[in-house]
């Protein structure tokens, strides 16, 4: 049958629901509160693949080697568009909305794959397929063939093919879940995750609980002691976001967690004590340790799914070493294990390959496309991430010891310095150590660190090349605000349009992949603002090809930005390709930015050129450039045109605005960026983007000046991007202000 409800459905459904379905009908019947659900089955998916025709090409092109990435984004993307692009049953069709239609008063639901090699015993396919949350009638069957198509992104092949699945004996089934509208969820492990004592740890956030699984939010974390019901550590984190439905739009957003609940305590001792009876009825249930998904919402407790631990090796209980080396960084012990050996600072995929055997990786946050060189690895380092992430999960999964979430690693250590990681207590230590069976746990050995000011306006980085990313990351920036692609390009010493007659188009659009996400992993989860090309033609003349470059008296009012963009818009598609094979790979922290846009017309026609490229604009954050008088004053039309934020390039919009060439040295001295007529085009700006809900960022020169920082904290602005050496101070400053305006509001 097409659907099945959960009141119907148990443990030997799996090959029909996934496990994924399977687990949430044990639960429904065990009594538990789980919202109200139904599951389109596999059997439908497997109709639904015949009776289009796409089978036998769908499977055909998964035959890749998986160590070959090209060929496995090759196989992703046909699998995606063959899915996608194939007609749904029309009694699928029917069936699935009129159950939508039972679940009653047209709600919000979450549609998540459901694999039917998901969540066994043995393997853990966390985080392989797609969750889609707020989902209303209209979106729902779109919803399930992109659940369908999931099971075919690059990161979901690889893993199989690692685990040894067939694709072809792999279905998946998709559940359709009534939303809980939560004011607080998280996960729990109902016995410790890596040894399976009686310890249940708890990690809790604000709002939705998808950015605690992603690892993007950094939640609380409890730890109770089953046997005494004690509540052992309470590790209270500072939660800068939250992930919740937006009442006006109903979609899914991330937004700032307010002062006052950032770093407050999100659960009191009867929500743990509530969780914790669910807990032991959910593995009681199941005879097994359980990682379960829990949501607040109105005081009442919901399980949202529970699996298998996958990761539990008690060998490892009580596993320690000697070693009499200094404790260089401390973090959350992920995955047990003791490791030795050298250094490898990580600061992008294209850093992989440097891993040998034995070494251990150290960077800023492990995620799945770092499989191959986790195996490798004798340990793993992170600045970030926490004990049910899904990274977390695949390393101890791997078997590999991690200490996460160290907050300094990768700018304490060194590459080829000798370490010994330990994956039980959380530490990393100077030189290599034997392991032994007992050691007496040491005092928190934590570094002192500069403590970075927490402001409500965002601070980030501009970063001209890739190279620079961990220096950047290393600033405590909140994210960046400016990536130059034209640096990327310009560093192959040939035009764009020489270097695809040269190499192919391919290759272009994998210069570009290669260097954002050198960037967009460095500050993973944190937002990386990518400006699309905008070189004047005078720079790309110095390059191989330059001779065929127009000659023009001002290069600076001429041939560049999106105007050049929209015209070679060829080239312009390859470029927007690689965000669209970012976002495929799972680089959902990058968002595009289009510059010399100076009126609505202009941003229409970047949106739908992305739109062309095959970016979902309503979902990926894009924004433009505020650089011309005519940009600030038609500001309203961006809004309108759905961007997500807009930044002010001030380099650019002070010489437009006061007629002052910032390169000529005879009239260099006028130029200003503080003057009464630039900062009243940013103030008007500013202040119609605030009431249409638009954010709005600085990424130019001015940034990082005391006197510029002042005026825009006072305005309101969202976010502030200072070049690398600047970020600490702009930091203090943008705090003093915030403090200076809090306390003149209360006087």
């Amino acid at each position: 049958m097409p659907v099945r409800w959960l009141a119907d459905i148990s443990a030997e459904d799996v090959p029909s629901v996934g496990g994924k379905g399977a687990s949430l009908g044990e639960l429904t019947q065990a009594g538990l509160p789980v919202p109200s659900a139904f599951v389109v089955t596999a059997d439908t998916y497997r109709a639904f693949l015949e009776e289009s025709g796409v089978a036998d090409e769908l499977f055909a092109a998964l035959d890749v080697d998986p160590e070959d990435s090209t060929a496995l984004a090759d196989a992703a993307a046909t699998a995606k568009e063959l899915i996608l692009d194939a007609e749904m049953p029309e009694e699928v069709r029917e069936t699935v909305l009129a159950a939508y239609d039972d679940l009653g008063d047209d709600p919000f639901v979450a549609v998540r794959s459901s694999a039917t090699a998901e969540d066994l015993p043995d393997a853990s396919f966390a985080g392989q397929q797609e969750t889609y949350l707020n989902i209303e009638r209209d979106e729902l069957l779109d919803r399930v063939k992109r659940c369908w198509a999931s099971l075919f992104t690059q990161r979901a092949i690889y893993y199989r093919e690692e685990q040894g699945f067939d694709h072809e004996r792999v279905d998946i089934a998709v559940v359709v879940q009534r939303m809980v509208d939560a004011e607080k969820s998280g996960v729990m492990f109902t016995s410790h995750p890596s040894t399976g004592a009686p310890t249940t740890i708890v990690e809790a956030a604000w709002g939705l609980g998808e950015g605690v699984v992603s690892g993007s939010v950094s939640p609380d974390n409890y730890v109770i002691d089953r046997e005494s019901d004690e509540i052992e550590d309470v590790t209270v984190a500072t939660k800068k976001t939250l992930v919740e439905r937006d009442p006006e739009t109903g979609q899914t957003t991330e937004r700032d967690v307010s002062e006052a609940r950032r770093d407050a305590r999100v659960l009191d001792e009867s929500e743990l004590e509530e969780l914790l009876a669910l807990g032991e009825r959910v593995e009681d249930h199941y005879g097994t340790p359980q990682d379960v998904e829990w949501a607040i919402a109105d005081g009442e407790v919901y399980m949202l799914q529970s699996r298998p631990i996958t990761t539990i090796d008690e060998s490892n209980s009580g596993t320690t070493h000697e070693s009499d080396g200094e404790t260089l960084v401390s973090g959350l012990g992920a995955s047990p294990g003791v490791a030795s050996g050298a250094a490898r600072i990580v600061g992008g995929l294209d850093q992989l390959d440097k891993v040998g055997q034995g070494d251990v990786i150290v960077t800023s946050m492990t995620t799945p496309d770092m499989v191959p060189a986790m195996k490798r690895a004798s340990g793993i380092v992170t600045d970030e991430g926490g004990m049910t992430s899904h990274a977390a999960i695949v390393s101890r999964e791997l078997g590999v010891p991690a200490v996460l979430g160290t907050e300094t690693g990768t700018q304490v250590l060194s590459d080829d310095q000798p370490i010994t990681i330990d994956g039980d207590r959380g530490t990393v230590e100077a030189g290599t150590a034997e392991p032994e069976e007992e050691r007496e746990p040491v005092e928190d050995a934590r570094p002192t660190t500069p403590v970075k000011p927490m402001t409500a306006t965002e601070v980030k980085v501009n970063v001209s090349i890739p190279e620079a990313a961990e220096r950047a990351a290393a600033t405590g920036a909140d994210g960046v605000g400016l990536l130059r692609t034209e640096h990327m390009i310009l560093s192959t010493n040939v035009t764009p349009e020489r270097y695809v007659e040269k190499h192919g188009e391919r290759a272009y659009t994998d210069e570009l992949v290669e260097g954002i996400r050198t960037v967009a992993d460095e500050f993973y989860p944190r937002s990386v603002r990518v400006r699309t090309l905008d070189a004047p033609t005078d720079e790309f003349r110095q390059l191989e090809g330059g001779e065929d470059e127009p000659h023009e008296h001002n290069p600076m009012l001429g041939y560049r930005g999106l105007r050049r963009s929209l015209d070679e818009s060829e080239l312009f598609q390859l470029e927007l390709a690689a965000f669209a094979r970012l976002y495929e790979m799972g680089y959902d922290n990058v968002e595009v930015m289009f510059p010399l846009v100076n009126d609505g017309r202009d941003a229409r026609a970047a949106r739908d050129a992305l739109a062309a490229a095959g970016v979902d604009t309503e979902k990926r954050r894009w924004g433009v450039m505020v650089e011309t008088p005519a940009a600030a004053l038609c500001v309203g039309e961006f809004c309108d045109a759905g961007a997500d934020f807009v930044s002010f390039g001030t380099n650019d919009l002070t010489q437009y605005t006061l007629a002052v060439d910032r390169n000529n040295e005879r009239v260099s001295d006028r130029f200003d960026e503080l003057h009464p007529g630039v900062l009243a085009l940013i103030e008007g700006a500013i202040e119609t983007c605030r009431e249409r809900d638009v954010d709005t960022s600085i990424c130019g020169q001015a940034g990082s000046k005391p006197e510029m920082v002042d005026f825009l904290v006072e305005r309101g602005v969202s976010s502030i991007s200072a070049n690398v050496d600047a970020v600490r101070d702009v930091q203090h400053e943008a705090k003093r202000v915030e403090q200076r305006l809090i306390l003149d509001s209360v006087r």
